[in-house]
């Protein structure tokens, strides 16, 4: 089997995906900031709202980004494609903005926040400049266009970092220790103690502004003729699509939004016990940067290799690398899980234990990513649909049966079991519709060997930190010796055809 489409995959996910992962690395040390500057009670707003903001994204971009994909492909990437599926998403940004800012006072007071409506206007325009922006992020990636493309990411990720710093930082410490010079005054005009969590939205509004702004030039470059028969076949086919992440997002989500809800005690005890589980989450989702990243390059990736010969010996072989990584990734956090834990606040660290449990579900999430091509190709996306619903109901089901009895670990469990059943429904549905012969047995051998060596470490838990940190360099030296004795004829073809 040709190995090209592979270096192809690789350079496609290093182009789009160091900008982006690198970006989402440095705006996660920005956890470390606000888990040492917000007790854990204030940190739960910020999760709280984020959730929400999650399943409002999906709301508002209704799976048109895959659409576009799959229709500009079609169309030979015809500009009508894009022009009618920015002129739909414009009306419907347009309109939930409206209601967003006229009703944000009954929003806030319903979510508890009747203190601060500011926070659903900021949030209202941060949705609606986000969702405008995904079309032609898409474009770029279609056209091959990583330089733009990663340099507005950068641009984005460096202004909401900035400001961060800047509003929680530098501006009560120069307030603190300068009170009296002119610029303590000015600073005192754009700066407010009060505001608090505030300038974590605050940042983020402002970047996505900017981003907005940057991606102007892109959207009015293309002649705005939107076909009206051209965007009833692409609702048609982005609807299920939208079921599918509105499902997804739940499975992603609920659990941060009913975790307070279901929680006993007061509400300022849940809000901290919510504040706790989102940071440690931030520390668990270090996998999903690693599979972020790869459906950045992957997804057109898909589409343009099905127009080959046998793409299904390369979906397979894709999956078998994608499962190593994570298998390296879930090893290289876990050996070490005492130095990760550093990256939150002392207060929040007593969540370690959801990390492991966190971590697996994101990798089976990860391989049902890498399974959805078999109904996306075939065009049988109300099948994605069903089966995001039906994680979702498992979702719904144990958040609400295990977050009572056991709290934010039983979220944790709900989200493993969700991920697991949505990758094994797909998995049996793909071998009907759009056979893969995927490696099973590798797949099994990689797994129970790095569960086993993770086994292992915990039998040094207790000893001293050289004994710990060189046992745990040594089990995951194991891993990747075992990886290369097992791939090295691969590899070897590998280093023959660069």
């Amino acid at each position: 089997m040709p190995l090209n489409p592979f270096r192809k995959l690789a350079g496609q996910t290093a182009i789009y995906g160091l900008p982006t992962i690198a970006g989402r690395l440095l705006n996660y040390l920005l956890v470390p900031l606000y888990t040492r500057a917000f007790v854990p009670a204030e940190y739960g707003v910020v999760t709280e709202v984020y959730a929400y903001v999650a399943f409002l994204f999906v709301l508002l971009t209704y799976g048109m980004e895959t659409a576009f994909f799959r229709f500009a492909s079609r169309e030979e990437q015809n500009s009508n494609v894009f022009a009618t599926a920015m002129a739909s998403l414009g009306v419907t940004s347009t309109l939930f903005t409206l209601a967003g800012l006229i009703f944000a006072p009954e929003i806030s007071a319903w979510m508890g926040y009747g203190n601060h409506p500011e926070y659903i206007r900021w949030f209202i325009l941060i949705l609606a400049t986000d969702a405008l922006s995904t079309i032609p992020y898409a474009k770029l990636r279609l056209d091959n266009r990583p330089l733009r493309f990663a340099l507005i990411k950068i641009v984005n990720i460096g202004a909401n970092i900035s400001f961060n710093l800047f509003f929680i930082l530098l501006c009560p410490y120069l307030l603190a220790n300068y009170p009296e010079t002119g610029f303590a005054g000015l600073i005192g005009r754009i700066y407010s103690p009060e505001t608090g969590i505030g300038y974590i939205f605050i940042s983020n509004l402002i970047a996505s502004l900017l981003t907005f702004a940057l991606l102007l030039p892109d959207m009015l470059h293309k002649s705005i003729k939107p076909d009206p028969a051209l965007l009833k076949k692409m609702l048609a086919y982005s609807w299920p699509l939208l079921i599918f992440g509105m499902a997804g997002i739940v499975n992603e989500t609920f659990d941060r939004v009913i975790l307070k809800h279901l929680l006993p005690g007061t509400a300022t005890e849940a809000m901290a016990q919510l504040g706790i589980y989102g940071a440690c989450y931030k520390v668990s989702i270090l996998m999903t940067l690693f599979i972020q990243t790869y459906r950045y390059a992957a997804e057109p990736f898909f589409f343009d290799q099905a127009r080959g010969r046998h793409p299904q010996d390369t979906y397979a072989r894709m999956m078998h690398y994608f499962l190593i990584v994570c298998l390296f990734i879930f090893l290289s956090i876990m050996l070490f899980i005492d130095v990760v834990m550093l990256f939150v606040g002392e207060a929040y660290r007593e969540g370690a234990r959801v990390v492991p449990v966190l971590l697996f579900a994101n990798l089976f999430l990860g391989v049902f990513y890498n399974l959805s091509i078999w109904f996306k190709l075939t065009d049988k996306t109300t099948y994605g649909a069903l089966i995001s619903v039906i994680g979702a109901g498992i979702t719904l089901l144990l958040n609400f049966l295990l977050i009572p009895p056991f709290g934010y670990m039983g979220a944790a469990w709900a989200t493993f079991a969700c991920y697991a059943s949505m990758m094994v429904i797909s998995y049996f549905l793909g071998r009907k519709y759009y056979p893969v012969n995927y490696n099973l047995a590798g797949a099994a051998v990689y797994s129970i060997s790095a569960l086993s060596l993770y086994g292992l470490s915990l039998l040094v838990q207790t000893a001293g930190r050289l004994i710990r940190y060189g046992s745990s360099a040594f089990l995951l030296l194991v891993f990747l010796t075992f990886v290369a004795y097992r791939e090295s004829k691969v590899f070897r073809r590998l280093i023959h055809k660069a």
